[in-house]
């Protein structure tokens, strides 16, 4: 298992912002990523709902989908304030195009790309994502997968998140970065 500092790194100063489909690993890597760098870890989800005082389930069924991009485009910008931290990020916060150009020029953008098959196994485990509620997550995974992943592809570094325990991917991600 690599370790690492932060201060070891040439970006030193900027965040670093996972991006990609929802199940490919984004807070629990993050988490774990931002513990071997000795970083603050931010999860922009939970803060768009502590911002909102509702989940994203509520958000989304109250106002809309362009309501919540707006408050996650908000959030987003307040967290990538260049202090060094690991950003975990909704999986179509990328796809924004204001919100792209932020986290490209504002941080490190890293892509973790997945198979719809390991995606769909591992968000069959929750019942709390709004696009999949009663319908098959492979299928719908693929359909995203087809439309979002040309976006995530403009991130400067891509790391896949297979199906293998989550400090692959630290690892992984870890000597993207070294480079």
């Amino acid at each position: 298992m690599l370790q690492a500092h932060a201060q070891d790194w040439p970006w030193k100063g900027k965040p670093i912002v996972l991006v990609g489909l929802m199940g490919a690993g984004k807070t629990t890597v993050g988490r774990r990523l931002a513990q071997r760098l000795r970083l603050p870890f931010v999860d922009a989800d939970h803060e768009i709902e502590a911002a909102a005082g509702m989940s994203i389930s509520d958000i989304f069924e109250k106002f809309g989908e362009p309501y919540f991009r707006d408050g996650e485009r908000r959030v987003i910008a307040r967290l990538v304030d260049g202090t060094p931290k690991v950003i975990a990020t909704g999986g179509g916060a990328f796809l924004q195009e204001e919100t792209r150009h932020l986290i490209l020029d504002q941080s490190i953008a890293i892509w973790l790309d997945a198979e719809p098959a390991v995606l769909a196994d591992r968000v069959r485990r929750r019942d709390t994502r709004p696009l999949l509620r009663g319908r098959d997550p492979e299928e719908i995974l693929t359909e995203l997968a087809a439309v979002r992943n040309p976006f995530y592809a403009l991130a400067p570094i891509r790391v896949q998140s297979v199906a293998a325990p989550h400090d692959f991917t630290v690892d992984e991600i870890l000597k993207a970065i070294r480079t």
